[in-house]
C-alpha cells in the first residue's frame, strides 16, 4: 500500500500498528521517531521497524503515510519538526482521541498538497511501552477517520482501507461529532 511508513512515538498504539503493517506487508519500509534513544534501539532491538531515530524531521522526510502516536500535548512540536518533511500526496493521521481542536492546529501548518485525517483506532491495554504492542490489537476494534476539508477522497479511501487491513472497523465524521460523542 505504501512505500515508506513513519511511526511518530512507538509505545503501545505505535509498536502494534509497526507490528501489523509488517505482519500484513503494508508498506516497504516501516520508520519511527521517538525522543527517547533506548525507545529507538528498542523497537529495532524487536525488529518491529527497519529504522529509528530522534531527528523526526529526518526520519518522517519521504513518507508516503506518517502517524503521529505521541501524547496530544506533543502535537504542535511534531506538526513544527516535521512540516518541512511533508512531500506531495503523504497521508498525515494521528490516533488520538481529540480532533476538533488538533484539526485546527494541524491545518494551519501543513502545506496544500498533503492530506490530513485524523485517526482514533478504539483499542489499547493498561500496559505501555513498545514491548506491550501486539498486530492484533486493532481486530475487531472501532476505528474513526474525522478527515479535514482539504483532505482528497482518494487518500480518505486508501486510510480507510489502512485501517480495515489491520483489522478495524472503520467510520467516518466530523471531528466535532467525534469529540462530542
Amino acid at each position: 500500500m505504501f512505500k515508506k511508513i513513519c511511526i511518530i512515538g512507538c509505545g503501545l498504539i505505535g509498536s502494534s500498528l509497526a507490528r501489523a503493517i509488517k505482519k500484513n506487508a503494508l508498506s516497504d519500509k516501516i520508520v519511527s521517531s521517538n525522543r527517547s534513544n533506548e525507545i529507538n534501539k528498542k523497537v529495532i532491538e524487536l525488529k518491529i521497524v527497519d529504522e529509528s531515530g530522534s531527528d523526526t524531521k529526518k526520519i518522517a522526510d519521504g513518507s508516503d503515510l506518517i502517524i503521529i502516536a505521541t501524547p496530544l500535548s506533543s502535537y504542535e512540536d511534531v506538526i513544527l519538526k516535521i512540516k518541512n518533511s511533508l512531500k506531495s500526496g503523504t497521508i498525515l493521521t494521528d490516533v488520538g482521541s481529540v480532533k476538533e481542536n488538533v484539526t485546527n492546529l494541524v491545518e494551519k501548518v501543513i502545506p496544500e498538497n498533503v492530506s490530513w485525517i485524523p485517526s482514533h483506532p478504539i483499542a489499547g491495554t493498561e500496559e505501555s511501552g513498545p514491548e506491550a504492542g501486539f498486530a492484533e490489537l486493532f481486530k475487531n476494534r472501532w476505528c474513526i477517520l474525522t478527515p479535514s476539508k482539504k483532505a482528497k477522497e482518494k487518500d480518505i479511501n486508501l486510510l480507510q482501507t489502512f485501517w480495515e487491513k489491520v483489522g478495524s472497523k472503520v467510520d467516518i465524521m466530523e471531528a466535532e461529532q467525534h469529540d462530542y460523542i
